[in-house]
C-alpha cells in the first residue's frame, strides 16, 4: 500500500471525529459568549467551588461580572423601556414584579422582537452548559432546563422581603442577578442587601430535631451590577431575607435607589429530562419549612401561656359563688370603678357608654375606641416611652442582657421585642396600691400587664362591654422596632372564637392615615397641650401625601379553598395597588395610571388556581376582595377589640425605617366561657354592606357632654374630701333617672350598630367571619 493511500485513509477516518468536535465547540461558543470570558475556565471554577464549600452560615456563592457586560446593558435597557411592573404587597413583602419570564416563549413574533436581549439572557442562564456549571459548584444534582422560573423584581425605598427559606415544590437552587445602575454603583447604606440567617438545631425530648433560624442575620451581601448570588435550597436551613431599601425622605435622592434584579430558581429534573426521579418532588415537600411551621409552635417565643382567672381556679369553696355572682352583676361597683379609674378614661365607665360599646360589639364583633387611657396615666406612660433608649444593643443577646425585653423568634414567623407579666405574682399582690413602685423604665407598662389589664375588674368591664364571660387571659407588651420588626400572618385554628385586644401606645411616628367619617371626638387634654405651631399643622391639607410605613395590624379571612403558597408560609394580600409601575430611562420609578399599550410586550401571570404549581412565580393582575375584616394603624391610646373566629389570619406589617419611630402596644387574648355567655348574639348584618363606621358624630357629642359633666362633678378618687353616696360619681341612680335611661336606651335601638367613637370595620363579603361559635 502506498504512503499516499495510507494518508488518505487516515484523513478520512479523522474527518467525522473532528467534525463532531467542531460542532460541539460551535454549539458551546454561542452560550459561553453570553457570559464573562473566563467564567468556565478551570481556575475560575475551582475558586467558586472552594468559596461555596467554605461559606457560612450555610453554603452560598457570589459570582461577580457573570454576564457579558454589553449583553446585560442591553437587557437592562429593554427592561427599563419595555417591561411593566405590578406593585405587590403582602404580610411578607412589598415589591414591584414583572410576569414570569418563562412566558417569553408564548410571545408573538412582534413582541419578542422588542425583547431580544432578555430572551437571549434567559436562554443562556437555563442552558445546559450553565446549569451543569452551577450544579457542579453547588453539588445540588442535575437542574431542569425545561422548567424555567424567573421574574424581574424592583425594590424601591420601602420595599422589602422578610425571612423565609424558599423551600417549596421542586426548587433546588435559588439565585439573584442584579441589574442595578452600572453608572451609579449601589451603596451599602442604601439597604437592599441579601441577608443570610444562621440556624441552630433543637432536639426535643420526644420528637425529631428541628433547625430554627436565629433572630439576627449573620451575613449581608449588598447588591452590585452584574453580580449573581446563589445557594442550594435547603429545608429548614436556607433562611434569608432582603433588607429594606431605605428612604432618604428626598424624592430626588430616592430616585437613584432602584434595586433592579432578576431572581428565580432552578428546579429538579422534570419528566423526560436526565436525572428525573418519580416521587422526588412529593418527598421534598414533606421536608418543607411550611410543613414544619405546623409542628414547631412549642419552640416559638413568646409562648402561648393563658392564665386562668381566680374564679376558675381550684382550691376555694367560695369560687363557685364568686363566679355566679360576677356573671349576674350588671353594673360596676364603686370600688371597681375607683380601681379602673386609675388607668381608664372615665367616659368609658358610664352606663350609657358601656351599653353602647356592647351593642356595637355584638353587631360587628369588633370595635375600636380612641382615648381609652385616662389623661394622667396616658401622660405618665407617654413620658416613660419617650425616655426608653432608641436601642438596647445590636444583637439579641445584647438586648436580652441589658433590658427587660425579650426578642420574639423565629424570624420566619415574627420578630419584635416583648415583655410578659410577672408569672409568680398573684392578683392581690399585683394591685397598684401594693405594687413596689419601680424606678426603672417600663414601670407603667408593667402595671398594665401585672395589675390593670389582667384584673378581675377589667374582666368585668369587658363582660359588660362585650357580653362575653372570659375564662383565661394571655397578655404581653410589644415593641416593633423600625427597620426590623413584624409579625407574619398566623391562623387561629381552635373551634370556638376568642376575644383579642390591642391597646396601641405608639406616641409618635409617621403612620398610615385612616379615612374618617363624621366628627372625631377631640379630647379636652388635646386642646390644652397643643402649641400654636401644632394647631397650625392641624389645618386640613387639600392634597394629603399617602403614607405607608407599615406597622398596621390586620385581621383577615383565611383562604380556605386555596392551599397553594408563594415563597413563604403566608400569601396574605394586604393592599395590592392596581396602577402599573414602569421604570424611566434613568432607572427611577413612576406610576402610570393607564394600562400598557397593545404594542408593549406582556408577560402574563400564571393562573392562581388551587391546582397551579406553587413553585412557579405567580403575579396577580387583578385584586378580588382582599378579605380584610378589621385593620388599625399604629396609634396612641387606641383600644381595639376583635372576636376572632377559627381560620382568621392576623399580622402586624413590617415597620419601615421611614416611620421614624417604633410601634408600641399591649395585646391580650382571652378564652371565652361560652357556657356562661348566653346573652351574646351574633351580628345579623347582611353581606355586601361595605365599610361600616364604628363611631359617629351623635355618640361623640354625647360623650363630650358627659365628659364635661364629669369634670364639673369631679371624681371621688381625685379628692380626699368626704362625699355622700348620692354625690359619688357612678353611684346609685334614682328611679326617675333609671326610667329616663331606659327610655333613652329604647331610642338608641333605632340607631343601628357601630356607633362607638373611633375606627371603622371593613366588612363587604367577609362580614360574619367573626364570632361564629362552634357548638
Amino acid at each position: 500500500m502506498s504512503k499516499r493511500k495510507l494518508e488518505d485513509e487516515a484523513e478520512t477516518a479523522a474527518e467525522p471525529v473532528s467534525k463532531k468536535l467542531k460542532e460541539e465547540v460551535e454549539s458551546l461558543d454561542p452560550v459561553r459568549s453570553r457570559f464573562r470570558r473566563n467564567l468556565f475556565e478551570t481556575d475560575e471554577f475551582d475558586k467558586h467551588f472552594s468559596a461555596y464549600s467554605e461559606s457560612t452560615p450555610y453554603k452560598h456563592g457570589v459570582i461577580s461580572s457573570l454576564i457579558d457586560d454589553e449583553l446585560l446593558r442591553r437587557v437592562r435597557k429593554e427592561i427599563v423601556e419595555k417591561i411593566s411592573f405590578t406593585p405587590k404587597e403582602t404580610d411578607i413583602y412589598r415589591i414591584h414584579q414583572s410576569g414570569d419570564l418563562a412566558n417569553l416563549d408564548g410571545l408573538d413574533e412582534q413582541s419578542l422582537k422588542q425583547l431580544p436581549a432578555l430572551f437571549e439572557l434567559r436562554n443562556a442562564m437555563y442552558s445546559q452548559e450553565f446549569r451543569r456549571h452551577l450544579s457542579s459548584i453547588t453539588d445540588s444534582g442535575l437542574l431542569s432546563g425545561k422548567k424555567t422560573d424567573m421574574a424581574i423584581n424592583i425594590y424601591t425605598p420601602g420595599s422589602h422581603l422578610l425571612c423565609h427559606d424558599d423551600v417549596i415544590g421542586s426548587r433546588r437552587v435559588s439565585y439573584i442577578l442584579y441589574l442595578t445602575d452600572p453608572e451609579n454603583p449601589w451603596q451599602e447604606d442604601w439597604g437592599g442587601a441579601l441577608r443570610l440567617y444562621p440556624t441552630r438545631t433543637i432536639k426535643q425530648i420526644k420528637g425529631p430535631k428541628y433547625k430554627v433560624p436565629d433572630p439576627d442575620a449573620s451575613l449581608s451581601i449588598p447588591p452590585a451590577w452584574n453580580q449573581l448570588s446563589y445557594f442550594a435550597v435547603q429545608p429548614g436551613e436556607s433562611f434569608h431575607d432582603v433588607e429594606e431599601v431605605y428612604s432618604t425622605g428626598d424624592d430626588k435622592l430616592d430616585a437613584a435607589r432602584v434595586r433592579l434584579a432578576i431572581s428565580g430558581w432552578y428546579h429538579i429534573p422534570q419528566v423526560g429530562e436526565e436525572g428525573y426521579k418519580e416521587g422526588l418532588e412529593q418527598e421534598l415537600a414533606t421536608s418543607s419549612s411550611l410543613t414544619q411551621l405546623q409542628t414547631k409552635d412549642d419552640l416559638d417565643l413568646p409562648k402561648n401561656q393563658p392564665e386562668l382567672y381566680s374564679v376558675y381556679t381550684e382550691g376555694s369553696e367560695s369560687k363557685g359563688a364568686e363566679k355566679v355572682k360576677d356573671q349576674e352583676e350588671d353594673s360596676l361597683s364603686d370600688i371597681e370603678i375607683d380601681f379602673l379609674l386609675q388607668f381608664m378614661a372615665p367616659r368609658f365607665l358610664t352606663p350609657d357608654a358601656v351599653e353602647e360599646l356592647k351593642s356595637s360589639f355584638q353587631d360587628a364583633s369588633c370595635i375600636r375606641v380612641d382615648g381609652f387611657l385616662s389623661t394622667k396615666f396616658a401622660d405618665a406612660l407617654r413620658a416613660e416611652i419617650a425616655n426608653e433608649p432608641r436601642t438596647y444593643g445590636s444583637s439579641t443577646k445584647d438586648i436580652e442582657e441589658s433590658s427587660s425585653w425579650t426578642v420574639a423568634r423565629p424570624p420566619h414567623k415574627h420578630r419584635f421585642l416583648f415583655m410578659l407579666p410577672n408569672s409568680t405574682a398573684s392578683e392581690k399582690d399585683n394591685k397598684p396600691d401594693l405594687l413596689d413602685r419601680e424606678t426603672t423604665a417600663s414601670s407603667n407598662i408593667k402595671q398594665l400587664l401585672n395589675a390593670y389589664l389582667s384584673s378581675l375588674e377589667f374582666r368585668k368591664w369587658l363582660r359588660l362591654s362585650t357580653g362575653l364571660v372570659l375564662r383565661t387571659h394571655d397578655i404581653k407588651a410589644r415593641r416593633f422596632r423600625r427597620g426590623q420588626d413584624y409579625q407574619l400572618a398566623t391562623s387561629y385554628n381552635e373551634d370556638n372564637p376568642r376575644l383579642e385586644m390591642t391597646l396601641g401606645i405608639t406616641p409618635e411616628g409617621q403612620w398610615e392615615a385612616e379615612e374618617k367619617e363624621g366628627k372625631e371626638l377631640e379630647k379636652p387634654e388635646d386642646k390644652e397641650t397643643k402649641t400654636a405651631s401644632e394647631a397650625k399643622d392641624d389645618k386640613p391639607n387639600p392634597e394629603p401625601q399617602e403614607i405607608n410605613n407599615g406597622g398596621y395590624e390586620v385581621w383577615m379571612a383565611g383562604d380556605d379553598a386555596d392551599a397553594d403558597q408563594d415563597n413563604t408560609q403566608s400569601t396574605t394580600a394586604v393592599d395590592t395597588s392596581q396602577e402599573t409601575i414602569t421604570t424611566t430611562a434613568s432607572g427611577s420609578t413612576a406610576v402610570d395610571p393607564e394600562p400598557p399599550t397593545a404594542s408593549q410586550p406582556q408577560l402574563q401571570a400564571k393562573p392562581t388556581t388551587s391546582s397551579a404549581d406553587p413553585a412557579i412565580y405567580q403575579s396577580t393582575t387583578s385584586a378580588p376582595d382582599d378579605g380584610i375584616l378589621f385593620s388599625t394603624p399604629a396609634g396612641w391610646n387606641r383600644l381595639s377589640l376583635v372576636l376572632r373566629d377559627s381560620g382568621t389570619l392576623r399580622f402586624v406589617k413590617y415597620v419601615s425605617r421611614a416611620a421614624g419611630a417604633d410601634r408600641w402596644d399591649v395585646t391580650c387574648e382571652w378564652e371565652i366561657d361560652w357556657d356562661a355567655t348566653p346573652e351574646f348574639e351574633e351580628g345579623d348584618g347582611e353581606e355586601g354592606e361595605g365599610e361600616e363606621m364604628i363611631g359617629e358624630e351623635e355618640l361623640a357629642l354625647e360623650l363630650e357632654e358627659e365628659e364635661e359633666e364629669e369634670q364639673q362633678m369631679g371624681l371621688r378618687r381625685a379628692s380626699s374630701e368626704e362625699t355622700t353616696e348620692e354625690e359619688e360619681w357612678g353611684g346609685i341612680e334614682s328611679e326617675e333617672e333609671e326610667e329616663e335611661e331606659e327610655e333613652e336606651e329604647g331610642n338608641e335601638e333605632n340607631r343601628g350598630a357601630g356607633e362607638v367613637v373611633g375606627g371603622k370595620r371593613k366588612a363587604g363579603s367577609q362580614k360574619g367571619r367573626f364570632g361564629k361559635r362552634r357548638k
